[in-house]
């Protein structure tokens, strides 16, 4: 009686989960930012959110695409799910001046942001002792 050998199927297997393993943590997206550390606790992560990426040479991002200063208020205006949904989280890098953030969350409001969410790093805990 012929038997199907499956052993060649289970090596194929492993090595794709392999693969995937050591690839999936390299896929991660975005725009890189040294944020703030601060001691408050996390928002929760049950949806995709709008997020707005202004990194410390002052480039401002829209989730992955750069938009110049100049323009940022008309593609806010444009921007469809910010009409809808009326609210951005502003990814600020620390390093930045206090008046670059402003004038950029003026710009933000000016555009129709109702809600405004800034995110942050949480601060590392104390060790007791």
């Amino acid at each position: 009686m012929a038997d199907i050998n499956v052993t060649p199927m289970v090596d194929v297997m492993l090595v794709l989960l392999v693969i995937f393993m050591v690839t999936a943590p390299l896929m991660q997206h975005g725009v890189s930012v040294d944020l703030p550390k601060v001691d408050a606790p996390a928002v929760e992560a049950d949806k995709e959110r709008l997020i707005l990426t202004v990194t410390a040479e002052r480039k401002i991002y829209l989730g992955d695409v750069e938009i110049p200063r100049e323009v940022l208020r008309e593609r806010l205006i444009g921007n469809k799910r910010l009409a809808s949904e009326k609210q951005v989280f502003l990814h600020a890098d620390h390093r930045l001046d206090y008046g670059f953030v402003v004038d950029v969350m003026a710009v933000m409001q000016t555009a129709g942001v109702e809600n405004m969410g800034m995110i942050t790093d949480p601060v590392a805990p104390k060790p007791e002792r």
